[in-house]
């Protein structure tokens, strides 16, 4: 390597190239074909090697026999489809995303070729009976130059590629190759296949259905592709199912091995793209050759700025361990024991070095660093507040080194413009909102630029002093209740409320009052009303002035009460006034006016029943005074107690008969019965009776007292029968009519019903029910039934266990 001082006072170094350091003519294939390379294409039929290669393309030759000015060569037996073609011109690849010609390691590819293509063949019945996928190669002859074999010759290829996934087993996967083949045989540590990893777990005669080792192909590089797969999928009885997203891809990687063990020997070098040995899945991939054989390169910048972080690679070297060494006063961030290797600079140079070591080759390189000082931002000083409009605010830069390339604004922090100044002054002026500044300052071309810490200008929005409302209003003379002035359209805050009698002359409220609301009461003269307001530095502005008549005709002076009323639903409120001063007045809602009050003072009482809660008012005027005396008081109606007795019922004599009543208020309630006759006890809700032959039709009235004493009563028949436990039926209703409408069973003693069921004439069920007390309207599904004769049918169980059941005919009367 040599290197010089520049004129420029970097240090700069360019490595010496000897005539052994000359890469084959065409290797890059820079010629735009595949001049000076051999070619072949077949079918795997009977499995991937020498058997598979069919056709064959000479490099000494032109098409169609050899590959001199040859740019592509078609797929094996397919008229129309390449399979080996050179790219002259960077695409996107469809499956992988990435460029047909790479950059790596910050060397850029000019030319890569294309192996493969998404052919497929599949065969026909058992043994994949004419079957076979595509095979494709190139091979390249290299005469190693002679020279010393500790001078390296390094060959360095980059490759991408397209693997469908077969899920056969991994010997019958599609796969990419890489062979090198010296004199001593096949250098297998620079010989790498590229496939996608199965487990196997299928027997070796078929070779379908293999799970993908998913984790070790994502280890090894590999991605599934979002783009699904061209072929069809076929089903186990031959047809197709669907089109499978099961194609991986791996991104540009390179790769470097070194031939100076051969100095003087012919070494060749193959590239292999295979289809599935059963053919129905397809392999493609991409390689490019660097024109550079002199031995490890590493890339990365040579010039770089202080305190910055950079990147340094090699191409990869299979299975290699990788030393790097770096400058003492460096920090090393990753990639150590990589081929790319992050790290930070300090201000001081020096030198890169980097050895990588496998069993084929172990190469090293330096590269000299030279450090420049990175700028430095500094600080903007004069961070200041002023007033919107007419204003002026000077900004200073300090502490920066480099070259001020322009200043900045924002009024958000993110989005920044553009000032045409490069001197370290800058004057704000007449600012309408709050505003940053700051300054991008450089040094060179190399180093990226750095800014200043900003300064802040808050620009406070000018004072509005706003309006009072109501702008005018009346107090009369001993209206203590007073007047509110709100203040509103305002910007800034009330400093102080003042008052004037001849709006001339003001003067501040004492004690002072900042709120926007001020109580007005109590005045003896007309009297107007403003507040100063001021909003941050800006100058104080004064609001819009209230005016407040004085009118000496007293105020209504009156008391009411009390202020809030809890009564039962259904019972009077009671409401009191009391007037010392006043000519009229009224409760609203619920009574009309009353005027012309004989003596003063004088006392109001207002009784009514509301229906519900609510706010009533009592107005009160004095003739003369505009403004009336207005007292609100509530009353709160409690919901109305609802009892619940039970159903009318029938018993006989010497039958228990359980009471359960119930109220609609949560409680605890007090419950009476009356009368008592038989009762256990008529002081509790579910009291129980025993009826005697001397009973028989008792009216109980039930009474529930909730504990703020509100009442609820219900009542409840029973009907005493002195015969034995039975269920009555009646022999004919007219439904439609007030009287003997519904058609039900009447059960005496009998604690449950299981059913009660009618029939039509024809033997269909037109009603059916177990509940005690329900019967039938002459209905069925909404339409009323035919006049005529009907079966029914019951059965219950009495008070004692035993099972009643009875059946007759009853009449439909319409």
């Amino acid at each position: 390597m040599k290197c010089w001082w520049s004129v420029f006072f970097l240090f700069v170094c360019l490595r010496s190239v000897s005539q052994s350091q000359t890469c084959p003519l065409n290797i890059n294939f820079a010629s735009q074909d595949l001049t000076h390379w051999y070619a072949y294409t077949g079918n795997n039929a009977d499995g991937n090697g020498s058997q598979a290669i069919i056709d064959k393309y000479d490099s000494l030759s032109p098409a169609p026999g050899g590959t001199r000015g040859t740019h592509s060569i078609l797929e094996y037996n397919l008229g129309s489809i390449l399979g080996i073609q050179v790219v002259t011109t960077s695409t996107i690849d469809p499956f992988g995303g990435f460029t047909t010609i790479p950059t790596v390691n910050g060397y850029n590819y000019g030319y890569s070729i294309k192996l493969g293509s998404t052919a497929i063949t599949r065969g026909i019945g058992a043994g994949n009976v004419g079957g076979g996928g595509y095979v494709r190669g190139v091979s390249y002859s290299i005469h190693v130059p002679p020279g010393p074999a500790t001078e390296p010759y390094t060959m360095t290829y980059a490759y991408a590629m397209v693997l469908e996934n077969g899920t056969h087993i991994s010997s019958q996967q599609p796969l990419i190759s890489v062979t090198i083949k010296t004199p001593a045989g096949v250098l297998v540590c620079a010989s790498p296949s590229y496939l996608l990893p199965t487990f196997n777990n299928v027997s070796e005669l078929n070779g379908r259905g293999a799970t993908l080792d998913s984790a070790t192909a994502i280890n090894n590089g590999f991605r599934v592709s979002q783009t699904r797969s061209p072929n069809a999928n076929p089903s186990a009885a031959g047809g197709t199912v669907e089109y499978l997203q099961d194609v991986w891809t791996k991104n540009w990687t390179e790769v470097t091995y070194d031939l100076s063990p051969y100095r003087g020997q012919q070494v060749t070098l193959t590239f292999e793209a295979d289809n599935c040995v059963p053919g129905g899945h397809f392999s493609y991939a991409y390689l490019a050759i660097r024109n550079s054989c002199a031995g490890l390169q590493i890339s990365g910048d040579s010039v770089v700025c202080n305190n910055s972080i950079i990147t340094y690679s090699v191409p990869t070297l299979a299975g290699a361990s990788y030393d790097w060494i770096v400058p003492n006063s460096w920090k090393v961030i990753s990639g150590v024991n990589d081929n790319i290797l992050q790290v930070k600079s300090s201000s001081a140079g020096g030198v890169i070095s980097v050895r990588e070591k496998n069993s084929c080759a172990d190469l090293t390189d330096t590269i000299q660093i030279n450090t420049l000082p990175s700028p430095v931002g500094g600080s903007v000083n004069g961070s200041n507040t002023v007033c919107e409009g007419d204003n002026s605010t000077v900004l200073n830069l300090t502490n920066y080194s480099g070259n001020i390339q322009n200043w900045q604004y924002s009024s958000d922090g993110n989005t920044w413009t553009n000032i045409s100044n490069t001197t370290a002054v800058f004057n704000a002026d007449n600012l309408q909102q709050s505003t940053l500044f700051r300054v991008v300052v450089a040094k060179g071309n190399v180093c990226p630029a750095d800014t200043s810490i900003p300064a802040a200008v808050t620009v406070d929005k000018k004072s509005i002093g706003g309006q009072l409302s109501p702008l005018n209003a009346t107090l009369c003379a001993g209206q203590s209740a007073g007047e509110i002035l709100t203040l509103t359209n305002n910007n800034g805050s009330v400093l102080e409320w003042q008052y004037s009698t001849d709006g001339t002359n003001w003067t501040d409220f004492a004690p002072g009052n900042n709120s926007p609301f001020n109580t007005i009461k109590d005045i003896t003269a007309s009297t107007q009303y403003r507040t100063i307001v001021k909003n941050g530095i800006c100058p104080a502005d004064t609001s819009a002035v209230a005016g407040i008549q004085f009118d000496p005709v007293a105020f209504p002076q009156a008391s009411a009460g009390p202020p809030d009323t809890t009564i039962c639903y259904g019972t009077p409120a009671t409401l009191n006034a009391s007037i010392e001063i006043g000519t009229s007045y009224a409760w609203t809602p619920g009574s009309s006016d009353y005027t012309g009050i004989g003596s003063i003072p004088f006392n109001n009482v207002h009784s009514f029943i509301p229906d519900q809660s609510g706010y009533f008012v009592l107005h009160v005027v004095n003739d003369g005074c505009p403004n009336p005396f207005l007292d609100t008081l509530h009353v709160e109606v409690l919901a109305p107690v609802i009892v619940n007795a039970g159903r009318d019922t029938s018993v006989i004599a010497g039958q228990a008969l359980q009471f359960n009543a119930t109220s609609s208020d949560p409680g605890p309630d007090n419950f009476s019965w009356v009368p008592a006759t038989e009762l256990s006890d008529p002081l509790i809700p579910d009291p129980v009776a025993t009826y005697t032959l001397n009973d028989n039709v008792i009216s109980y009235l039930v009474k529930a007292v909730t504990p703020f004493g509100c009442e609820g009563t219900a009542t409840v028949k029973v009907k005493v029968f002195k015969t034995k436990p039975d269920i009555f039926v009646p022999n004919a209703f007219t439904p439609g009519l007030s009287m003997n409408a519904v058609f039900r069973p009447i059960p005496v003693g009998i604690s449950s019903l299981e059913y009660f069921r009618i029939y039509n004439r024809l033997g269909e069920l037109v009603y059916n029910t177990s509940s005690i007390g329900s019967g039938w309207d002459g209905n069925l599904n909404g339409s009323a039934q035919n006049a005529g004769g009907y079966v029914w049918m019951v059965k219950g169980t009495d008070y004692l266990g035993q099972v009643i059941t009875k059946k007759g005919v009853m009449v439909l009367i319409r």
